[in-house]
């Protein structure tokens, strides 16, 4: 929640720098369509002012309905489609891949971190074919990852977010990759000093 509108509005900015040409923008998500729907009508609640989120609104067709999503996936003229999942692991992105990723025309970005065995890391890592809805989907069409736009916090974000908590009796660290997780496990002990910090492997268990 919240890089759609991200995106959006970066869109929104090179579309009026022209860095990019003004074609048709379209958000195909029903989840991010309800979050935006309310990030219009909260305005106070963020910081873009009512003129910048008036700009996003006019640029932006919100595809609400399966015959309308249906309709854009066989779109052929040129346009940005920002839909999800994130990691292209279901939802409506699904169909949009199928028709593109065969075209070496079209691009597509994804916007943040892909674990390790998620359709999207294979489409990131140079994979010659993809396997959605039970086919084999050649991939030509140019493939890129904006890692600077992940949802994910990054180590310090999160010490300084356990700074204010007193030292707990253990600390689990559970997301994310074994080795990265295991250097938030260090960060932790050097950062806050706190002495019973681990990395549960498959099965442990543990008595609280």
């Amino acid at each position: 929640m919240g890089r759609a509108q991200l995106a959006l509005y970066i869109i929104e900015q090179l579309r009026a720098k022209k860095e990019i040409p003004k074609v048709p923008v379209f958000l195909n998500s029903p989840m991010a369509i309800s979050a935006t729907e309310l990030f219009f009508d909260l305005q106070e609640k963020h910081r873009l002012n009512r003129s910048q989120c008036k700009s996003i609104d006019r640029m932006v067709t919100l595809v609400k309905t399966k015959a309308e999503s249906i309709e854009l996936v066989g779109r052929k003229d040129p346009c940005i489609i920002i839909s999800a999942s994130g990691m292209a692991s279901g939802g409506r992105v699904l169909h949009h891949l199928k028709a593109l990723l065969p075209n070496p025309h079209n691009s597509v970005l994804f916007l943040g971190y892909q674990a390790a065995g998620s359709r999207g890391y294979n489409l990131t890592h140079d994979h010659d074919k993809v396997k959605i809805h039970g086919e084999y989907v050649p991939v030509s069409a140019e493939v890129h990852n904006l890692e600077a736009l992940s949802s994910h916090g990054d180590y310090q974000q999160i010490i300084n977010w356990l700074k204010p908590l007193a030292e707990p009796k253990k600390t689990f660290v559970t997301h994310g990759e074994t080795a990265a997780a295991d250097a938030m496990r260090g960060h932790i002990k050097e950062q806050l000093a706190w002495q019973d910090v681990v990395v549960p492997e498959y099965l442990d268990s543990f008595e609280l």
